[in-house]
């Protein structure tokens, strides 16, 4: 598996495989209608879609309902990071001429936010943890190079457990040194994996940058990606805005429940945070910005024009038809399991998308953006039975973001982990600090009861 000898080992065998897989089809099949008889919330969602109530959290909030008149009715999305509006952190860090991340992830993690002398002290701890093991690079990250750099990723924390001499200690002083190790080390892990990756499967030239402690994580991260480690202060800026907002997202999101799953069974830090990863790399969860990407490059090709809002109405309906782009029924970033009126996110990123556009001379795509942003909704809205509202999500934009940022996609769904990572610390160390008990939920046997054959009955 994996070599030169055996490379048409899949190959050879498919047929035989494709067989096998209609077998295990075949014993895996559930009676959909079983699923209704015993009011199983499949997603952990119930039939309106609301999340089913499997734990309690300080770390972050997600409103997107208001009552009036003693009913919930859907309402403008907001997020909060414990406790604080995520639109006044963003706005706050933003005119106060600051970088926010690293304000953001001390308020996630400690729960307040940090004083003058607090943030410096922290800012220097996560410069300081700022550096990998020696030979690392050369003899985990160079070597056998993946096309994936989620999968990247994760080999590389994995891997860490190896150079760590108090891998498994549980403790909470502890975890945190773990946790401000890996939230430092996820920009050089994930972009000197693209670059190992870019070298040698792509055949492009290697560009290895030294860290440097006294960057900002935005900043650093575009010194490490590019090949001049030149960028501008709205580059860096906007890049900033896009990690607070990926930062966290309440706690019953994917990987954030993962996170939660998996340290409830005591496990080390490593194990968790390569569990939550694995989670993120899914395309329901962490890479449906890419979607958005490519479905906008595909509309751009087959448009005649793209300020025609007939023309751009009919392809939408093309693409829920399935007539268009991967003809998977999807307008993609537009709709979200939460937020119906609107994605407090994309509200954001758009503000300072239009800056970078404009800074970038992409105005032309930025319209084609927004005029989507508007039609969409409407067509979706004819042509589907909704049970609520539908508008578009933080995946809407942020694709576009880092294509004017010159982010390879390969990093696209990498640097929502450097992001989440923050998130990921702080409901681990929650769950260790909470629960006594692991996380072990329900599943109803629905197998009839069978005779054992002996084989020359068989």
């Amino acid at each position: 598996m994996g070599t030169n000898n055996d490379a048409n080992i899949y190959s050879e065998s498919t047929p035989k495989l494709i067989d096998l897989a209609k077998v295990v089809e075949q014993a895996d099949n559930i009676d959909p209608a079983l699923f209704t008889e015993y009011d199983v919330k499949r997603g952990l969602r119930d039939l309106n879609g609301k999340g089913v109530l499997t734990g309690l959290t300080n770390i972050s909030t997600i409103n997107a309902t208001k009552i009036e008149n003693g009913e919930s009715v859907p309402a403008d999305g907001e997020l909060f990071y414990r406790g604080i509006n995520v639109k006044d952190i963003v706005h706050g860090t933003a005119s106060s001429e600051k970088f926010g991340f690293e304000e953001t992830a001390y308020l996630l993690l400690f729960g307040k936010l940090p004083g003058r002398e607090e943030l410096k002290e922290f800012t220097e701890l996560l410069g300081f943890y700022r550096s990998l093991p020696t030979g690392f690079v050369r003899d985990i990250i160079m070597k056998a190079p993946s096309r994936d750099m989620m999968n990247t990723l994760s080999r590389s924390v994995l891997t860490l457990y190896s150079y760590d001499d108090y891998a498994d200690d549980v403790s909470m002083a502890n975890v945190l040194r773990q946790s401000l190790q890996l939230v430092s080390l996820f920009p050089l892990l994930a972009i000197y994996g693209y670059q190992a990756y870019n070298h040698y499967h792509e055949g492009k030239s290697l560009f290895i940058h030294p860290p440097k402690a006294e960057l900002s994580t935005a900043e650093h991260i575009l010194y490490l990606l590019r090949p001049d480690s030149q960028y501008t202060e709205l580059e860096a800026r906007l890049l900033d805005i896009c990690l607070i907002l990926h930062m966290e997202h309440g706690g019953g999101n994917n990987s954030s429940f993962t996170t939660h799953v998996v340290s409830s069974s005591m496990t080390d830090t490593y194990s968790v945070i390569a569990a939550a990863i694995g989670s993120l790399k899914g395309p329901r969860h962490g890479g449906a910005n890419i979607k958005v990407i490519h479905m906008f490059d595909q509309m751009e090709q087959d448009l005649k024009d793209w300020a025609d809002e007939e023309e751009v109405r009919d392809y939408l309906r093309k693409l829920l038809n399935k007539e268009a782009f991967d003809k998977a029924g999807l307008i993609y970033g537009v709709g979200h399991a939460i937020y119906s009126k609107s994605d407090p996110r994309a509200v954001l990123l758009k503000e300072y998308t239009v800056k970078l556009a404009k800074e970038k001379g992409m105005d032309k795509e930025l319209a084609l953006y927004e005029l989507v942003e508007r039609l969409a909704p409407e067509v979706i809205s004819a042509e589907r039975k909704m049970y609520k509202g539908v508008s578009i999500n933080v995946d809407f934009y942020s694709g576009f973001v880092y294509k004017m940022l010159e982010l390879p996609e390969e990093l696209f769904t990498p640097m929502f982990a450097i992001a989440r990572i923050v998130g990921w610390s702080a409901h681990r160390m929650e769950e260790l600090a909470n629960n006594s008990k692991i996380i072990r939920p329900a599943y109803k046997a629905v197998s009839k009861t069978q005779e054992y054959v002996p084989m020359e009955e068989r």
